[in-house]
């Protein structure tokens, strides 16, 4: 997969500059809402409990700042991201027992042939190592910068 594919899936409506949320659950509780309200899922307590049942196997805080909770569900017809931030800085558990200021949501479908959800989540968690894609991810004002950042990190 190359970076713009990957960025290809991003959407406005569902990036999140500031989140409001201060915990691991409140991340997930905000970004599935907006997923609810973008009617993006059928189902908020099944992708909450999904997730949840995810962390509670190990946390999806990769650790330099980012987390990517994810995980399959009958709620979704088809691959979602949503992304969030918070300057501040999230407790999420994370590997490094640092906050998170970057998190990407994963919700797939449970049946997905070409299996895009594992592809997705290995190509973003290679581009996230970058610190250079870290930092100028915060540092991005708008959505058309985000995804820029994504569509132009070196391919590699």
């Amino acid at each position: 997969m190359k970076n713009r594919d990957l960025a290809s899936l991003f959407e406005e409506n569902l990036f999140v500059p500031h989140l409001k949320a201060t915990t691991k659950d409140e991340v997930l509780v905000e970004l599935v809402d907006l997923l609810v309200s973008q009617r993006k899922i059928r189902d908020k307590e099944i992708v909450l409990e999904m997730l949840r049942q995810r962390e509670s196997l190990g946390s999806t805080g990769i650790g330099k700042g980012v987390a990517i909770p994810h995980g399959r569900s009958l709620a979704s017809t088809r691959l979602i991201i949503v992304c969030g931030r918070s300057q501040r800085g999230i407790e999420f558990d994370a590997t490094d027992g640092k906050p998170v200021h970057l998190i990407f949501m994963i919700i797939a479908p449970y049946v997905n042939r070409q299996n895009l959800y594992l592809v997705v989540l290995g190509k973003l968690a290679e581009l996230l190592k970058r610190k250079k894609i870290r930092h100028e991810l915060l540092g991005a004002t708008t959505f058309q910068a985000f995804k820029q950042i994504i569509e132009g990190g070196e391919e590699g």
